[in-house]
């Protein structure tokens, strides 16, 4: 039984009957779950709640989305002016996800929910599209085989299941560690792909504190149970970080192992992290003030900010930097006067004069006088 076989085998399992040794005990906000079915909650698998990361007006993306609880969850917080975007693999996770579909949207009062067949691995590639196409077009032999891959390279191009750029927020629920070791690469730049520069990602997920041997992994039961496909606790901060995500952050770490294999001890965690700008870095005088407690930081790109300092930075850096993504830990300075934007050129850690930034700090706890 291969992984993919392995794991909609057990979740099918689980939609059907409840799976009391797939989940973590999570506490979830009791007020969001209020109006969702029974069945929806006992149904869902998870290790984690993304959903506390969700704002309004957000488009969010969940990947794996089983049962729909954590869209659901979602659907409340994102207001009429935001949608939830739900993508499973599974038709009878899909299948219990859609059944309340119109009941939630009469409960939120508007349907702000979809549900779409998908592998989380591959975001453009639209497979309920693709069981027409093969109902039309059966593979009957090799040739067969290569234009349905022509088909599908058409089809992510020109109606990519999810498009470039449109999501506010995507969040996962326990369900990265089932993909294979293989796709893992392709998993988290297919995340970065869809999200919106300046978007974010909230990951619950089990990692491991040492690495998971062959025989292990070779666990189809272990596998499907999230436990063989677990990424290594740094590895996991890692590819987000290789797949060019800023401000990653382990936002949650139980402190007690969710269970305990052969020594391995297998944890629920949180990540999140945020898409940067895809902008030149230009000079326009800005500076930010790293705040503290350490002597000295260093960003996810290498620069180095020295605890009180002023420290010169690009205009990109510093709307970053004094974004609710690091607002707490830095001081924002803007220029005194307005720059002429030049190419930056400054070694890392360069001060920035205080003549050219008085009177013009910005700062989480002090915002600019209204006057």
């Amino acid at each position: 039984m291969s992984v993919e076989t392995g794991v909609l085998a057990r979740y099918s399992q689980g939609a059907e009957q409840v799976q009391a040794d797939l989940c973590c005990p999570v506490d979830y906000d009791r007020e969001l779950l209020a109006i969702l079915p029974q069945e929806i909650i006992d149904k869902d698998y998870g290790c984690g709640d993304p959903s506390r990361y969700v704002r309004k007006g957000n488009v969010v993306l969940d990947l794996g989305s089983g049962s729909g609880k954590i869209c659901y969850m979602a659907a409340q917080l994102v207001g009429d002016s935001g949608n939830v975007i739900g993508v499973d693999m599974n038709d009878d996770m899909l299948a219990l996800a859609r059944k309340y579909q119109q009941e939630m949207a009469e409960k939120i009062g508007s349907d702000r929910v979809s549900f779409l067949k998908g592998q989380i691995q591959d975001l453009a590639l639209d497979l309920t599209a693709m069981n027409q196409h093969l109902a039309e077009n059966p593979v009957r032999c090799a040739e067969d085989v290569l234009a349905l891959r022509a088909w599908q390279e058409q089809q992510r191009k020109t109606q990519p299941l999810i498009a470039d750029n449109s999501v506010d927020l995507v969040v996962s629920n326990c369900v990265l560690n089932l993909v294979h070791d293989s796709d893992k690469k392709q998993l988290i730049q297919e995340i970065f792909r869809v999200v919106k520069a300046g978007g974010r990602v909230a990951i619950s997920d089990i990692v491991s504190d040492e690495p998971v041997p062959q025989h292990l992994k070779d666990d189809a039961h272990l596998w499907s149970g999230c436990i063989s496909g677990a990424l290594l606790e740094h590895d996991f901060l890692q590819a987000f970080i290789e797949a060019g995500f800023v401000a990653v952050t382990l936002d949650k770490w139980d402190a007690q192992p969710w269970q305990v294999v052969e020594g391995i001890e297998f944890r629920a965690v949180t990540i999140t992290a945020t898409k940067p700008h895809p902008v030149p870095c230009l000079d326009k005088g800005h500076a930010v003030i790293y705040k503290g407690s350490f002597s000295k930081v260093y960003d996810d790109e290498g620069h180095v900010f020295c605890r009180g300092q002023r420290i010169a930075v690009c205009e990109r850096s510093y709307q970053l930097l004094t974004s609710d993504v690091y607002n707490e830990q830095f001081i924002g300075i803007a220029p005194a006067q307005e720059q002429v934007a030049n190419t930056w050129c400054h070694p890392s850690g360069t001060l920035r004069p205080v003549a050219e930034t008085k009177s013009a700090a910005r700062s989480s706890d002090n915002p600019p006088c209204c006057c």
